[in-house]
C-alpha cells in the first residue's frame, strides 16, 4: 500500500464514527435551535439499556449541562443553598467545582431555582450565570479569570419566579437579557447588555422599553442568536414584544407586539400573560411563541421597524395553543411546538398548516425539544422521554424513562445523551452498560 493510501485508510478509521459527532456548547446546542448532526445516537433506554453512567449531583435544577470535548460544565444548588459550576469528564467522573456564592431561593415549589440559568463553553473557558446575579467565567481546568453580579451592576432583580435567563456567547462577547420590573410597581426595569467575554467588561447597554403591565414586566425566556444567510442579530424575547438588537450596540433593528395587544379595544390584555418559551430560529424565520394557549408568530427576520399589526411582516400566524414553557423546534421545513401538557403541534414551516397535534406523555413538559438522527426528543418531568420520528406524519419511536424528575433539556453530543435529573447526571449511549457512581 502506497504511503498516501495508508494515510487515507487511517483517516477513514480515525474520523469516521466521529465525522458527524458535535459539542454542545450553549443550551440550544451548536446552533442555537436544538438541532444535533449526530448520527448514532440511541433511541431506547431505560434505567439499565443503554446507560453508560449516572453520578449523583449536590441538588437540583433546571439548568442543561453543555458539553465539549471530554468535559461536560453544569450549575447545581446543594441543601444548604450553595451554588455551584461543576465539571465532570465524559466517563462520569468529576473534574472540579467551584463555588459561585450562597443564598439559593426555590420557585413555585420544584418549578426552578436560583441554578436555572445554563452555562456557556467554548472549549477554553466556561460562563455561568446563578439566578442571585453572579456571573463567573473561568478556563475549562476550572482557574478563575474573572466575576461580577448582575444585579450590582444593573440594580437588583424583582422577578416573581426567579431570574432564569441564560447569557448569549458570540464573538467574544456575552449578552445578556434581563427583564425583570418590579411586580405591580409604575417602572420597567429592563436592560439587554453586552459584556467582554474575556474581561467581564461592560460593551454596551441598552434599556428595553416596551409598556408591560403587571406581571409581564418578567420575562422568564433567554435571548437568541439569529446567524443565517449572512444576517446575524441578538432577539429578546418579553414584556409582551420580541426584539431584534444589533450585536454592535443594542439598538433596535425590529420589535414584534401584538402578542398581548395594549390598546386591542376587542381584547383585554392579560396581566399574567409573562414568557417562559424562548424564540425558535431557522434560515428565513424567527418563531415567537406566547403563553398560555395566545398565538404564535412566523417573523421574517429581513425586517426593520415596528412589525406590529404588519401582515407582511409575518409568514403565518398561529391564533392559539401556543408551547407555553418548552421552545420551538425547526428543521427541514416543520416547525415542532411541544405544549407544556405534552401534547406535540407539528406546522409546515411555510404556511403554518398544522399538520397535526397529537399527544405524547401526559405529564408537564419544561425542557425545550432537540432534534437528531430523524427524530425529536421530548423530555417531561417524570422522567421519561418520548422519542418522536421527525416527519409530516405522526410516530412514536419509543417511551424511555428513568424514575428521577426531568426539567432540563436533552443534551447531545458525540453519540451520548446526556439527562440532566433532579437527582444526578445520566450518559446514554447505545451498547453501554450502567454504571452508578
Amino acid at each position: 500500500m502506497s504511503c498516501r493510501r495508508a494515510l487515507v485508510a487511517i483517516l477513514a478509521v480515525s474520523f469516521g464514527s466521529s465525522a458527524f459527532a458535535d459539542n454542545w456548547p450553549s443550551w440550544r446546542g451548536p446552533t442555537q435551535n436544538g438541532i444535533s448532526k449526530e448520527t448514532s445516537v440511541p433511541v431506547k433506554w431505560d434505567e439499565k439499556e443503554n446507560v453508560a453512567w449516572r453520578i449523583d449531583l449536590p441538588g437540583p435544577a433546571g439548568a442543561t449541562p453543555v458539553v465539549w470535548g471530554e468535559r461536560i460544565f453544569l450549575t447545581s444548588v446543594d441543601d444548604s443553598g450553595n451554588l455551584w459550576l461543576m465539571c465532570f469528564n465524559t466517563d462520569g467522573k468529576e473534574a472540579w467545582r467551584k463555588k459561585m456564592g450562597s443564598g439559593n431561593k426555590n420557585a413555585r415549589g420544584d418549578e426552578g431555582n436560583s441554578a436555572s440559568p445554563s452555562p456557556i463553553t467554548d472549549g477554553k473557558h466556561v460562563w455561568a450565570m446563578m439566578g442571585t446575579g453572579q456571573v463567573l467565567c473561568c478556563t475549562v481546568e476550572g482557574e478563575e479569570k474573572w466575576k461580577f453580579n448582575l444585579q450590582d451592576r444593573y440594580g437588583k432583580f424583582e422577578i416573581q419566579f426567579g431570574m432564569s435567563s441564560t447569557p448569549v456567547l458570540h464573538d467574544g462577547m456575552l449578552y445578556f437579557q434581563l427583564i425583570h420590573g418590579i411586580w405591580r410597581s409604575k417602572g420597567e426595569l429592563a436592560i439587554v447588555a453586552a459584556v467582554n467575554a474575556a474581561t467581564g467588561e461592560e460593551v454596551w447597554k441598552v434599556d428595553r422599553h416596551t409598556g408591560a403591565k403587571a406581571e409581564n414586566k418578567h420575562s422568564y425566556a433567554s435571548p437568541v442568536l439569529y446567524n443565517f444567510g449572512g444576517t446575524k442579530f441578538l432577539l429578546t424575547h418579553g414584556g409582551d414584544y420580541t426584539i431584534a438588537h444589533s450585536l454592535k450596540d443594542g439598538s433596535t433593528i425590529w420589535k414584534l407586539g401584538g402578542m398581548n395587544p395594549h390598546d386591542d379595544p376587542n381584547q383585554k390584555y392579560h396581566n399574567t400573560l409573562r414568557f417562559v418559551a424562548s424564540p425558535g430560529v431557522a434560515d428565513g424565520i424567527v418563531i415567537c411563541p406566547t403563553a398560555k394557549k395566545y398565538p404564535v408568530f412566523a417573523v421574517r427576520p429581513d425586517m426593520k421597524g415596528d412589525l406590529t399589526g404588519n401582515k407582511d411582516a409575518l409568514h403565518w400566524t398561529m391564533p392559539r395553543n401556543t408551547p407555553d414553557v418548552p421552545s420551538p423546534l425547526i428543521h427541514d421545513g416543520l416547525v415542532y411546538l411541544c405544549r407544556e401538557n405534552g401534547n406535540l403541534i407539528c406546522l409546515d414551516q411555510k404556511t403554518g398548516e398544522e399538520l397535526y397535534e397529537q399527544r405524547t406523555n401526559p405529564q408537564r413538559h419544561r425542557a425545550s425539544p432537540v432534534y437528531a438522527n430523524g427524530n425529536i426528543y421530548l423530555a417531561a418531568r417524570d422522567g421519561q422521554v418520548t422519542v418522536v420520528k421527525a416527519g409530516r406524519e405522526f410516530e412514536i419511536v419509543s417511551k424511555n424513562k428513568i424514575q428521577e424528575q426531568l426539567a432540563a433539556s436533552p443534551v447531545i453530543a458525540n453519540g451520548t445523551i446526556y439527562l440532566r435529573s433532579f437527582k444526578g447526571l445520566w450518559a446514554i449511549r447505545n451498547g453501554a452498560k450502567v454504571s452508578s457512581r
